[in-house]
C-alpha cells in the first residue's frame, strides 16, 4: 500500500478533494468541520483503478497550523499538490512546495482545483502556467497537472489514473528488519483501549509484539493491528496502520513519539546534519540560533551549531549541529525541517549524517566536516543492511560489492549487523570464509520463514492424514533455488520452526490424526485383513472403501505394506509371513511359489506379489522357480 500527502493553500480544496476520491470526510473534529478548515491531520483511503489501496494524509494549509502539516508529510510516497484555481499560487502553497523538496518527496500529482468556478479558459491555462514555472527545478517538476472539480467531479477519474501512474512506478519500501512508527495520533477506544497511529518504516509490526514507545522507554504489546478499518495480524513498512496497545495508558504517549520494538533504537538529544537554507529565507541561519525541529512526527526546540561557517545564507548549504531540549528518535538518512519559532518561517532542512553524536563538535575542525562529509554516503553497516534487504538469499559477497564496500569496512559492518541480528549468515559463520558463504537479512529471513511456516500449515489443513509437505513442492512455492533452500531448511530444522521426515516437512509436533468417521471406516477394513490375512482386499477396494488420503495415510503409518502395484498385507500378516521364509530356507535352503502358496492357502497372485516383494529389498534371490536367501551361498 501507497500513502500520499496532500498540499497546498487553505481553502484550496484539499480535504473536499479527498472526499471526492475516498467518500471519506477526513476532517474529523467538530471545530474543522464547523469552521471548513483542517487543523489536525485527516486520514482516509480508496482504491486505485488497477486495485492497489493508498492511504492519504490531509493536512492543513493554514499558516497557523503548518506545525501539524510538517507531521504528516514525513512518511508519504507522493505528495498531492493542490493549487485552487480561482486565486493560484498562494503563499502557503510556496511554503508547502519548499517543505515538499526539501524532504525528497520525490513523486507527485499537481490539482489544479475548483476550475467550476472559472469560466475563461485562458485563466486556467495562465494559473497552470504559474505553477509549472513555481515547481520548475523542484521535486515536482515534470508532474502531471490534472484539473478537477471536487463538487462536479470533473477529472476526478483523470486524477485516479494520474496518481496511479505516479505510485505504480515507485519500488516498494525495503524491510530492513528495524521497524518504526512515528506516532502522529493517540486516542482511546471503548473496550479496547489505548490506539496509536502512523505510517510505519522499515520493518513490520506483528500481533504480540513486545514494543516500546521512545523517548520514555515505556514498554507494550501489540493486541491488535488494523489498516483501513481492517485487521491484520501483521503489516509490512510503507502502510497507515492502528496500533491497538496493552500495558500503556493514552496519558504516557504523545505524538511525536516513536513506536518500535525493544532494543532497535535508541533516543537522543544531539543530531549531526547537512542542511540547506531556502533562496526565499529572509535571513542567514547563525550559530545558537533557536530552531523548530520537525523530524518524522516529531516537534522539538533546538539550539543550532554551525559547523565549519560563521553562518549559513539564503540558498546555500552546510553542517549543523542541533542541540535538543527533548529527545527524538533518528536514524541516518531520516529528513528533517527547521523552522523559526517566532516569527513563524520554514527555514530549510535537510538530512540527518549522524543521529547520535558522542560529544559536541570543535566548530572549526577540519577533521569534522570531513567525519560528515563522509558520513553523508553512508554508514558501511547501513549500506550493507540495504544491499542485504535487497538482494534476497544471496552470497554475502554479493552483498558487499553491492554495497561498495572494502575488506576491513565489511568485516566491520557485518560483525555489527550479525551482533544486532539484522543479518543472518546461513553457512560459514566467521570471515573470511563467510564471504562465500549465503547470507540474508533478518527481514527476509523471518519473511520466508513465515511464508514456509504459512504453506506448511496450509499443506496440513488440505492433507491433514499426510506426514508433511514434500520439500520439493516448498522449495517451488518459496521461488529458491536448491542451495538457498537448503541452507534456510537446515536452520529452521535447528531451530524448531520445522521438523524434517525423510522428503517431507511439518510443523513441530504435528501428527496425522483419522476422524471418528475414518477410524470406523479403517476399523471395518481391517476387519477384512483380519478374516483373510493372506488374501486381503486389494489395494483398489482399499482405496473404494476408505479413500486415497485414508489408504496412504495407512502405508504411510506403517499399519499396511504394499508389495505390489495390487497387493497389500497388514505389517503384522507380513511380518508372519517373513519369518515363515526366514526359518524356510535357513532349514530347507530353497522355496518355491508353490510351497508358500500351500502355507498360507492363499492365491498365486499374493504369492508371488509377496515373495517378488522380498526378492526387490534384497532378502531373497530367485534361483529359476524358487527362492534362496540372499545373503546365503547356494550349494554346489
Amino acid at each position: 500500500m501507497w500513502v500520499i500527502g496532500t498540499a497546498g493553500h487553505v481553502d484550496h480544496g484539499k480535504s473536499s478533494l479527498v472526499t471526492a476520491l475516498t467518500g471519506m470526510h477526513p476532517d474529523r473534529l467538530k471545530e474543522e468541520q464547523e469552521r471548513e478548515m483542517t487543523i489536525e491531520l485527516g486520514f482516509a483511503w480508496f482504491t486505485l483503478p488497477g486495485g492497489q489501496p493508498v492511504g492519504v494524509v490531509d493536512v492543513p494549509g493554514h499558516r497557523d497550523f503548518i506545525d501539524n502539516m510538517l507531521a504528516g508529510v514525513g512518511g508519504i510516497d507522493a505528495a498531492l499538490f493542490v493549487v485552487a484555481a480561482d486565486e493560484g499560487v498562494m503563499p502557503q502553497t510556496r511554503e508547502h512546495l519548499a517543505i515538499l523538496d526539501i524532504l525528497q518527496v520525490k513523486q507527485g500529482v499537481i490539482a489544479l482545483t475548483k476550475v467550476d468556478l472559472v469560466d475563461d479558459p485562458d485563466w486556467l491555462d495562465l494559473v497552470e502556467a504559474d505553477i509549472l514555472d513555481q515547481v520548475a527545478g523542484t521535486v515536482l517538476e515534470g508532474a502531471p497537472v490534472v484539473r478537477v472539480s471536487a463538487r462536479t467531479g470533473a477529472g476526478i477519474e483523470d486524477l485516479r489514473h494520474a496518481l496511479a501512474d505516479c505510485l505504480t512506478s515507485q519500488p516498494t519500501r525495503p524491510d530492513l528488519g528495524r521497524p518504526r512508527l512515528p506516532i502522529d495520533r493517540v486516542f482511546t477506544i471503548a473496550g479496547f483501549g489505548t490506539v496509536v497511529t502512523g505510517t510505519l518504516s522499515d520493518g513490520q509490526l506483528k500481533v504480540g509484539d513486545e514494543v516500546e514507545i521512545l523517548p520514555g522507554n515505556r514498554r507494550a504489546r501489540i493486541r491488535g493491528l488494523q489498516s483501513h478499518k481492517k485487521k491484520v495480524d501483521h503489516i509490512q513498512p510503507g502502510n497507515r496502520v492502528a496500533v491497538n496497545l496493552t500495558g500503556v495508558d493514552v496519558s504516557e504517549i504523545t505524538r511525536g513519539q516513536v513506536l518500535t520494538r525493544v532494543g532497535h533504537y535508541q533516543a537522543t538529544n544531539r543530531l549531526d546534519v547537512a542542511f540547506r537554507l531556502l533562496l526565499a529565507a529572509s535571513q542567514p541561519v547563525r550559530h545558537n540560533q533557536e530552531v523548530k525541529l520537525f523530524l518524522g512526527a516529531s516537534e522539538v526546540l533546538a539550539r543550532v551549531r554551525v559547523l565549519g561557517a560563521e553562518q549559513i545564507a539564503p540558498g546555500e548549504e552546510g553542517w549543523l549541529q542541533l542541540e535538543l531540549t527533548e529527545p527524538v528518535v533518528a536514524v541516518r538518512g531520516d529528513r528533517y525541517i527547521l523552522r523559526r519559532p517566532s516569527p513563524g518561517e520554514t527555514l530549510g532542512g535537510g538530512v540527518v549524517v549522524d543521529p547520535a553524536p558522542a560529544r559536541r563538535h570543535r566548530r572549526f575542525a577540519s577533521e569534522v566536516i570531513e567525519r560528515l562529509q563522509s558520513l553523508s554516503q553512508g554508514a558501511p553497516s547501513d549500506l550493507l543492511l540495504q544491499a542485504a534487504a535487497t538482494s534476497g538469499v544471496a552470497a554475502l559477497k554479493h552483498m558487499v560489492e553491492r554495497a561498495h564496500l572494502d575488506g576491513d569496512q565489511a568485516a566491520a559492518a557485518v560483525e555489527e549487523l550479525v551482533q544486532a541480528g539484522l543479518l543472518v549468515l546461513l553457512e560459514d559463520v566467521s570471515l573470511p570464509a563467510a564471504l562465500n558463504g549465503l547470507a540474508v537479512s533478518r527481514s527476509v529471513y523471518s519473511a520466508l520463514q513465515q511464508k514456509a511456516l504459512d504453506e506448511v500449515t496450509g499443506y496440513h489443513r488440505q492433507y491433514p492424514l499426510r506426514r508433511g509437505m514434500p520439500k520439493e513442492a516448498l522449495k517451488s512455492r518459496l521461488k529458491l533455488a536448491g542451495r538457498e533452500f537448503q541452507s534456510l531448511l537446515k536452520r529452521w530444522v535447528e531451530e524448531g520452526a520445522l521438523a524434517e521426515h525423510g522428503s517431507a516437512l511439518s510443523l513441530p509436533g504435528f501428527t496425522p490424526a483419522l476422524s471418528p468417521a475414518e477410524r470406523a471406516a479403517v476399523d471395518r477394513l481391517l476387519d477384512q485383513f483380519r478374516q483373510s490375512p493372506y488374501s486381503p482386499p486389494p489395494l483398489k477396494e482399499c482405496q473404494a472403501q476408505v479413500g486415497d488420503e485414508v489408504t496412504a495415510y495407512l502405508l504411510d503409518q506403517g499399519i499396511l505394506l504394499q508389495v505390489s502395484p495390487e497387493v497389500v498385507f497388514r505389517r503384522e500378516d507380513f511380518d508372519a509371513m517373513l519369518a515363515f521364509v526366514r526359518e524356510h530356507l535357513q532349514a530347507h535352503e530353497t522355496l518355491t511359489v508353490a510351497e508358500f502358496r500351500d502355507r498360507f492357502q492363499t492365491s498365486r497372485r499374493y504369492a508371488l506379489g509377496f515373495l517378488e516383494y522380498l526378492d526387490q529389498t534384497g532378502v531373497t534371490v530367485r534361483v529359476e522357480d524358487a527362492r534362496r536367501l540372499a545373503n546365503r551361498p547356494a550349494n554346489h
